[in-house]
């Protein structure tokens, strides 16, 4: 009995060290793909604030490359925070579905156009790593399950604003994306989520709206020798708890009733 709980003490502190070790590596707490926490204590980076309206750091970025023939250009969507799909119109069809990532290939010719939608990194399974000296915040977004396929993009606490991307085909399976925003400093940028302590104070500032209402309206100003005075009605607060007991009552008859009705 002693052996084992030895055991499980053992065990526990050794996955205790391990995470210790983990977040000292990496330099920050993943919260989720969005929201990362520094470990020195200096805030949150909110990566929700770097996208668009619809969730996008980069919607269709042109990719410089020396590799890429004459007629044919390549195109970048990317999302940190919501998967994505390309084309939208054929989601069945396409190699890019729920994406954090998707590089586009497109063919021109005198006839139309040819399009080849890639895959190059998911939310899913992807690491990350925090730069105390750079300030950097890098996260690998890997493409599928043990893939060599992988973009990583390089979040970077600055007073400029840039996005800028890698050679394409200089590595073939890996793609690397360079952000530099004030957004990517910890406590910079954040969006308000709407959660259940918002609703709350919300709730509460209702209340508080619906008493003061009501107390005005309870109010009957008396001439007095000292001027106007402003007197509580002595039956206005039991108006609502009469009508909501005269309505319950309503409703028991109804029901009696309706019970004596022979069909």
């Amino acid at each position: 009995m002693g052996v084992s709980r030895s055991n499980e003490l053992g065990i526990v502190l050794f996955m205790c060290l391990i995470s210790v070790t983990c977040h000292r590596k990496t330099g920050c707490i993943q919260v989720n793909p969005c929201k990362y926490i520094v470990n020195d204590g200096s805030g949150v980076i909110d990566l929700a604030a770097l996208g668009d309206s619809d969730g996008f750091l980069v919607r269709y970025g042109r990719v410089s490359s020396a590799d890429v023939s004459a007629g044919s250009e390549i195109l970048v969507s990317f999302s940190p925070c919501h998967p994505f799909s390309e084309p939208v119109a054929e989601i069945a069809a396409t190699e890019c579905l729920d994406v954090a990532v998707c590089l586009i290939v497109r063919h021109h010719a005198g006839t139309g156009q040819a399009s080849r939608y890639l895959d190059f990194g998911r939310h899913e399974g992807g690491e990350f790593n925090y730069s105390n000296q750079t300030r950097t915040l890098s996260v690998t977004y890997p493409a599928l399950y043990r893939s060599s396929t992988e973009t990583v993009v390089h979040y970077r606490c600055s007073g400029n604003r840039s996005v800028s991307y890698s050679q394409v085909l200089s590595s073939p399976d890996r793609f690397e994306i360079f952000v530099q925003s004030p957004c990517a400093c910890p406590n910079r940028c954040y969006l308000e989520d709407v959660g259940p302590g918002t609703i709350i104070l919300i709730i509460l500032c209702l209340a508080a709206a619906a008493y003061f209402i009501l107390g005005t309206c309870a109010l009957r100003p008396i001439r007095t020798p000292n001027g106007l005075q402003l007197v509580p009605e002595e039956n206005v607060w039991c108006v609502l708890c009469y009508a909501f007991a005269e309505k319950q009552g309503r409703k028991r008859r109804k029901s009696y009733c309706l019970k004596g009705i022979t069909f």
